[in-house]
């Protein structure tokens, strides 16, 4: 049996919208049915990508995450549709009737993730397929997949071991995008934007010269995390615990080691930190 799924690594993604110009060459003006009707000239983003801005000048981080329908198995849009007007495949791509859904606009806030659209020119709720109809032809994988330069996207059959997509799974730490709403996505995530922190290292004694290969580590008590500044005396640790305590220890030869307590309520640019000259006793 075949259980379709897609893995979006955000690390990978430039926000290129490659992903999101497939789609639409893909599906507007092109009747697809009964998969989908065809999707509108605007309006529609059946894949979207989400800018995330993290931190202050001057160090700033900016994350495109993907959105696009998450194929729930727990779809609140199937048990919520009236008619049957929204369903999940044997192949668990969830789809939209074309026809059953037509005239029925409330489906589109039954998806938490506001991923279903309004085509008012058909009358009926709309969202990605997957290309099923591409799928049903033979094709191994969607447009959006098919046309991003990074490799971000990668689907396949979760249920088949062998998959490039069932073995990044076994051997990465992925994520649901909001597992609070509680719905099992097909859909999983990789280096969704968490909190960081960074700073720049200075020499007290030397203040023209950058404070390169400094050695920095910020810990929890339990967990450490350990780096080095870079040629600039820069450093930066992502992917951190929101609302978490930190200490952040800094230590180079010659020099005090200085101990900061951060909190990770927000992302954090700590500014210039300057090393004093140990004491020769």
């Amino acid at each position: 049996m075949t259980t379709y799924g897609m893995l979006i690594d955000v690390n990978r993604c430039t926000g290129c919208y490659n992903c999101f110009l497939a789609c639409r060459d893909e599906h507007v003006g092109n009747d697809h049915r009964p998969i989908a009707a065809p999707q509108p000239e605007s309006g529609h983003k059946w894949i979207d990508i989400l800018e995330h801005e993290r931190g202050k000048f001057p160090r700033v981080r900016v994350d495109y995450v993907a959105l696009l329908c998450q194929q729930c198995k727990d779809a609140t849009c199937v048990s919520r549709a009236p008619n049957g007007a929204v369903y999940r495949r044997e192949d668990g791509i969830v789809l939209i009737d074309p026809e059953k859904a037509k005239g029925h606009p409330e489906i589109v806030s039954c998806c938490p993730y506001r991923a279903i659209h309004w085509n008012a020119a058909e009358g009926v709720a709309q969202k990605c397929t997957f290309c099923a109809h591409l799928l049903d032809q033979g094709w191994k994988e969607p447009r959006c997949v098919e046309a991003c330069p990074t490799e971000a996207l990668v689907f396949g059959d979760l249920d088949d071991p062998t998959s490039r997509i069932s073995q990044l799974l076994k051997s990465r730490a992925t994520e649901e995008l909001h597992p609070q709403f509680d719905v099992v996505p097909a859909v999983r995530y990789l280096g969704l934007p968490k909190r960081f922190v960074s700073g720049e290292i200075a020499f007290a004694d030397r203040m023209s010269e950058p404070a390169a290969g400094v050695c920095v580590s910020l810990h929890d008590g339990v967990n450490a995390h350990d780096g080095v500044t870079d040629a600039y005396g820069d450093f930066a640790f992502e992917a951190l615990e929101a609302g978490a305590s930190y200490v952040l220890r800094i230590s180079a030869p010659g020099y005090r080691t200085r101990e900061i307590g951060i909190g990770a309520h927000q992302d954090m640019d700590l500014g210039a930190i300057l090393l004093e000259p140990a004491i020769a006793s």
